[in-house]
């Protein structure tokens, strides 16, 4: 019987030949894949390959480690085991107790056989778990929700937003929106108006937004909850969202279904 399969996302290729070397010589029976130079690689290799294990740099081109994971566990198909994560960091003890909360495992850079061999040995105790792929990946949902950091410092919350509309410019109410949706480079502005285009990032819009009333379901989509009409489960246990004013069903990640449990 082979042995268990492995990705490394690693962006230094010194740092990431002496990870693998240390993984073949202390664990001879792992199976090592191709390794991804950058966030958005591992997500694509990850999907394709199904690893029963990834090695997760933390800062990587593209998308951080944290990142990588949270899309990964958005994508993941149904009834497939959730790949065992250890995140490989040069962070701080503050940040480490972080990933000690959230019971996610870790190796710190420069990585030492001694550190690295005990993370073996607890991965070789979770690959013996006879544990549901569906449990297993709502643990790591949970560990991942854990993990991402709180914003540093207070940010002026939007009050409203200026659309550029041929050769003219929306002023939008941000209380008037009922969805962004990110395509691409820009946001979509979605109200019951209409749709217009804003050129930023979900990710620079979101600390804008008041958390209270826009509310993350998807990586690529907010949600105003006072527009949400009722939340669906289907045969499967997908989750998604019906709007008041708005035709389209949304569809909740798995990383953001906890939102919307009954009280």
């Amino acid at each position: 019987m082979s042995g268990p399969f492995a990705l490394i996302a690693e962006d230094e290729p010194i740092l990431a030949l002496t990870l693998q070397r240390a993984l073949e010589r202390l664990w001879p029976e792992l199976r090592i894949g191709a390794i991804a130079e950058n966030g958005n690689e591992i997500v694509t290799e990850a999907l394709a390959q199904k690893p029963d294990i990834l090695f997760l740099d933390i800062k990587m081109p593209g998308k951080t480690g944290i990142e990588a994971a949270h899309e990964l566990a958005e994508d993941w198909p149904d009834g497939v085991r959730f790949p065992l994560v250890v995140f490989v960091t040069a962070y701080d003890d503050y940040a480490l107790n972080a990933f000690e909360q959230a019971a996610a495992d870790y190796v710190l850079k420069p990585v030492t056989d001694a550190r690295l061999g005990k993370t073996i040995d607890r991965l070789k105790a979770r690959l013996g778990q006879a544990q549901p792929a569906d449990s297993d990946l709502d643990r790591i949902v949970g560990q991942l929700r854990a993990l991402v950091p709180a914003s540093a410092a207070p940010v002026e919350r939007l009050t409203v937003i200026r659309a550029a509309v041929g050769n003219q410019i929306r002023i939008i109410p941000v209380a008037d929106v009922m969805v962004f949706e990110a395509t691409d480079k820009y946001v979509n502005v979605i109200t019951a108006e209409g749709e217009s285009l804003i050129r930023t990032s979900l990710r620079e819009l979101l600390p804008q937004l008041d958390p209270a009333i826009f509310w993350q379901i998807h990586r690529g989509t907010v949600v105003n909850i006072g527009c949400v009409k009722h939340a669906i489960r289907d045969e499967s246990g997908k989750l998604s969202l019906k709007l008041h004013h708005y035709g389209a069903s949304l569809p909740v990640s798995r990383v953001y279904a906890h939102l919307f449990k009954p009280n």
